[in-house]
């Protein structure tokens, strides 16, 4: 709806169309809970943002510059209804989707900015999830932001998708923004849900939208989707009927969606047509070597050590390196991996994420130290960010207690 009604009254009113946003959300709260959620919600809150449009054009474009592209034919009311029912249609929409997601990520702004514009713009992610993402701090966060939308709304015009030159220099920022869209949903921050499915398939929806540009549909974006795929391909064992969650060890390997990972092996064969090596072909790589697992203990643990040996030199963070040391852990034994956990060299990063404890906790259980183990447990539960998290750290907890019982 942003990017629809950014293309309509320009980049230079943004603040206008997230308006007309909010008020097409503000009539669904007002009018669903008397006449019922419509049939077709998504259809519901479209047509009502572009009747809501149609006002706005209506009442101030003798008072408002608009789009420039469009405006001999916003300012006609012949016209004007024809061009509004023409911008609302599905093809229409995804081009100003993929339009809106390049326009983002403009060339005076650095990278991570661009990313955390597109996390906020398109894909609707608040201060607090975008800061997690960045492992970053919410004022911060809310300061790039700010900065961000002013550099946006001096465009003149969004970004032009058939420039396949200024595609590609934009191209990388685009694909992370989808990476840090798809983690938020599997491992995310909310408050409400430990997994937000909507978000990864929405992430998948995006990069499959990028594929169908012939200048998008690159080795990278290939491995990205395949990355996307294999690990959406477990989220149905992720967690059980009743709500608990289960760590990648401990999952039933039959519930994984199989026909996910055929299509996840299928674009990571297509990563490989040229000569790139991203991090989303290392963690794609990673994500294969578990799918092709039918058991946990038949694991390629050392494939994956070495798939993250090159990810730490590619794209060193704390948060590689945690996994890296778990990857460790798994194929050298737990002393070796709470040493590569205490080699961590910027640690303190993640001193709020509550599955550092956890993998400290889960190793020192395996070394026999229950004690120690259930007080890093605990101090993950009290850093849980949602209620099936903390459920999850009790679990460990009491493990740790009945086998010191025993």
């Amino acid at each position: 709806m942003v990017s629809v009604l950014t293309r309509i009254f320009g980049a230079h009113n943004l603040a206008l169309a997230e308006d007309v946003v909010q008020d097409a959300f503000c009539r669904a709260v007002e009018t669903w809970p008397i006449r019922g959620v419509p049939e077709n919600p998504a259809a519901w809150l479209m047509a009502t943002a572009k009747n809501r449009a149609l006002d706005v054009l209506r009442r101030e474009r003798t008072a408002r510059r608009f789009a420039p592209e469009l405006g001999k034919w916003l300012e006609s009311e012949g016209t004007l209804t024809l061009i509004l029912d023409d911008l609302f249609s599905t093809d229409a929409i995804k081009d100003d989707e993929l339009r809106m997601m390049f326009s983002c990520c403009h060339p005076r702004l650095p990278e991570e900015t661009q990313v955390a514009l597109m996390l906020h713009i398109l894909c609707g992610f608040g201060v607090n999830e975008i800061a997690h993402a960045f492992v970053s701090s919410f004022d911060a966060i809310k300061k790039r932001l700010t900065r961000s939308k002013k550099v946006f709304e001096k465009s003149t015009t969004l970004f032009n998708v058939a420039d396949s030159h200024e595609f590609s220099t934009r191209l990388p920022a685009v694909q992370r923004a989808l990476y840090l869209l798809f983690n938020e949903g599997y491992h995310g921050a909310s408050a409400e849900h430990a997994i937000r499915t909507e978000l990864c398939h929405e992430a998948m929806r995006l990069s499959a939208l990028l594929l169908e540009h012939p200048s998008g549909a690159v080795p990278a974006t290939y491995a990205l989707s395949a990355l996307m795929c294999l690990d959406a391909a477990r989220l149905p064992a992720r967690m059980d009927a009743g709500g608990h969650l289960h760590s990648l060890l401990e999952q039933n390997r039959s519930r994984w969606d199989h026909q996910l990972i055929d299509e996840g092996l299928r674009f990571l064969a297509l990563s490989a047509t040229g000569a790139d090596l991203t991090e989303y072909h290392l963690e794609a790589a990673i994500a294969a070597v578990h799918a092709r697992a039918t058991r946990t203990e038949d694991t390629d643990w050392n494939s994956i050590v070495r798939f993250y040996d090159k990810l730490t030199t590619m794209r060193p963070s704390p948060i590689v390196a945690l996994n890296r040391a778990i990857a460790v852990a798994q194929d050298q034994g737990p002393d070796r991996g709470i040493e590569a956990i205490n080699a961590i060299t910027d640690s303190d990063r993640l001193a709020r994420y509550p599955f550092y404890a956890a993998a400290l906790g889960e190793l020192e259980l395996r070394r026999g130290r229950r004690e120690v183990a259930a007080q890093h447990f605990r101090a993950a539960q009290s850093l849980a960010r949602n209620r099936v998290e903390g459920q999850f750290f009790y679990q460990r907890i009491l493990a740790c207690v009945s086998q010191t019982v025993e």
